[in-house]
């Protein structure tokens, strides 16, 4: 939880001017973490936050934006909560505001997802929602096999509402429903930097690229350990030796390497891991291995006779000793 915390003091901190941003992500965070109640025949507006610097937050923006007054009381920690939570009320003027923030529709109807002139809104509109949803509700789990950026949302309306939001900014997110709890997911590691991004989290996701690079490392590091396999090691082998030289070619070659030759190596560098097959798959449009490989030893083949009339080493020049 010490990447939430990071990304969550990081978005508390962070300054947003202007006001329809700040209008879209204190309507997000009041949806995402309360709702609307009666109090004594009044409308009241609660929402329960989990640390005082966003209380702050809340609070300052619900009086200048609206003129707002509103009250604070702590929860403290006990059961399944670990930490005290701060319940922020406004009670007088709760309808107004409730209207005002899009919790109720005009005919004074709760509105179940999030007002239309949200997420039809700007693209800083739409990263200003997706703030005050994780502000509100959201978590980061460290970069490995089961990353995540997650969203626990109040409905299905909620959760399809910051689903299209993400889609508008390019960035794919899923909604799911687990054991009658719907959430919002975004599981690609670049998909998750990018958000972070928009949001405005550019610290947090410098530590978040760190860590997942470390673990890819690692990853790797313990898949080239634990190959078992003659046939795995060796295509392991291969796939470095054919790194190394195309690497080595395009030094030898710069920029006279024709555009589909250049194309090749830098699919092979792209997916350093991949089979022959697989780059085929990642090309665009898809390409056969035949060609994939034929391109490649091409390019191989174009850097050595180049290596030979200028008297530099060849492409084998790169090769690790082991492969040499």
């Amino acid at each position: 939880m010490a990447l939430t915390a990071q990304v969550k003091d990081e978005l508390t901190a962070l300054g947003v001017k202007k006001t329809a941003q700040r209008a879209a992500e204190v309507a997000t965070i009041l949806r995402f973490s309360g709702g609307l109640h009666m109090i004594s025949n009044r409308i009241a507006i609660e929402s329960e936050l989990d640390s005082r610097a966003l209380v702050q937050r809340v609070r300052r923006d619900l009086a200048e934006l609206y003129g707002a007054t509103s009250q604070v009381s702590v929860i403290p920690a006990s059961g399944l909560r670990r930490t005290e939570q701060y319940l922020v009320r406004v009670i007088e003027g709760g309808e107004t505001l409730a209207r005002q923030t899009g919790l109720l529709d005009q005919r004074k109807r709760p509105v179940r997802g999030l007002p239309n002139r949200l997420t039809t809104g700007s693209r800083d509109d739409l990263a200003a929602i997706w703030r005050g949803a994780f502000l509100a509700a959201g978590t980061l789990t460290d970069p490995g096999r089961s990353s995540a950026l997650e969203i626990v949302c109040p409905g299905t309306e909620s959760a399809m509402a910051i689903v299209g939001a993400a889609g508008r900014m390019g960035v794919p997110a899923k909604a799911r429903e687990v054991r009658g709890v719907h959430r919002v997911v975004i599981r690609d590691g670049d998909a998750i930097a990018d958000m972070l991004v928009r949001m405005g989290a550019h610290q947090a996701v410098e530590t978040w690229r760190e860590l997942r690079q470390r673990r890819e490392v690692r990853a790797t590091a313990n898949r080239l350990v634990n190959f078992d396999d003659a046939n795995l090691r060796r295509s392991a082998q291969a796939a470095v030796a054919a790194c190394a030289r195309v690497e080595r070619a395009m030094e030898i070659l710069g920029d006279s390497i024709p555009k589909h030759l250049r194309y090749a190596g830098e699919l092979r560098l792209s997916h350093r891991d991949a089979s022959l097959d697989e780059l085929g798959h990642h090309a665009e449009p898809p390409m056969t291995k035949d060609a994939v490989a034929g391109r490649i030893r091409r390019l191989l083949a174009l850097a050595d006779k180049r290596a030979v009339e200028l008297g530099v080493p060849g492409t084998d020049a790169n090769l690790p000793p082991e492969l040499d």
